[in-house]
């Protein structure tokens, strides 16, 4: 097992690539979204993204991000998917993690070195994953909606009007939405919403702001849906209280 630290400005873009290893990518601070053919995850601080070896993958900072990594032979993690997600992480994890990226690879042969493997092992085969991944569609015009809702997030307009000017029709686009996404087109744009949020707050923008060009007429109903979401507050769930 090995591990690596970096700290990164907000904006810097890691660009697309892979790594012969299985990945945990970790944020003490700072927010990482995560892009792949399949989806985006949004990372928030004191969280973790798991990434298989092979899977092609960006990676881009909102706010100052101090960024925590440990590398996994391929085999030596078996309690997590061979897909993204991810994942709340313990206090003590936390602390693990941190420990175990103090050395650039750590060796089972050495006894101590060992322990911190095994404790880290032990401890993700009980983590738990939360919803801010994003997938994305397949289908050609459910791309171009998405294209159009990534460039503004605070866009209201109905499906239907959306749809048309994507060249199919509303049914038609909440079907592929449904079946390319594993979401409808409502939960899919409230998702959105969030991992938007997410992103803007961690650059340091207030929640007031935020709610309000993310489409919400009030602070209060943006709240109420993150907590609704994530258990918490923005505000907590950025600081890693819950």
């Amino acid at each position: 097992m090995a591990g690596g630290s970096w700290n990164l400005k907000h904006g810097h873009v890691i660009r697309p690539h892979s790594h012969v290893e299985d990945q945990l990518l970790f944020a003490s601070e700072g927010v990482m979204t995560v892009g792949t053919n399949q989806g985006v995850w949004v990372v928030p601080p004191l969280r973790a993204v798991w990434i298989p070896a092979a899977t092609m993958h960006s990676v881009a900072m909102s706010g100052r991000v101090s960024m925590r990594t440990l590398y996994f032979s391929p085999g030596m993690c078996t309690s997590l998917p061979r897909e993204c997600l991810v994942l709340n992480i313990s206090s003590l994890l936390r602390e693990l993690i941190l420990h175990a990226c103090t050395f650039p690879r750590l060796h089972k042969r050495d006894r101590r070195e060992r322990h911190v493997i095994e404790l880290v092992l032990d401890q993700l085969q009980v983590v738990q994953s939360i919803p801010v991944q994003l997938p994305q569609p397949r289908d050609p015009r459910a791309k171009r909606l998405v294209k159009k809702l990534l460039e503004d997030s605070s866009d209201q307009r109905p499906l239907c009007e959306l749809a048309a000017e994507c060249g199919a029709g509303k049914r038609t686009m909440q079907r592929l939405f449904t079946e390319e996404t594993g979401m409808s087109f409502s939960e899919w744009r409230q998702r959105w919403r969030l991992v938007s949020a997410m992103q803007r707050l961690a650059a340091g923008e207030s929640v007031t702001s935020v709610a309000l060009d993310v489409g919400y007429s009030t602070t209060s109903a943006f709240i109420s849906m993150f907590r609704k979401q994530l258990g918490t507050t923005p505000t907590r769930y950025l600081a890693g209280i819950e």
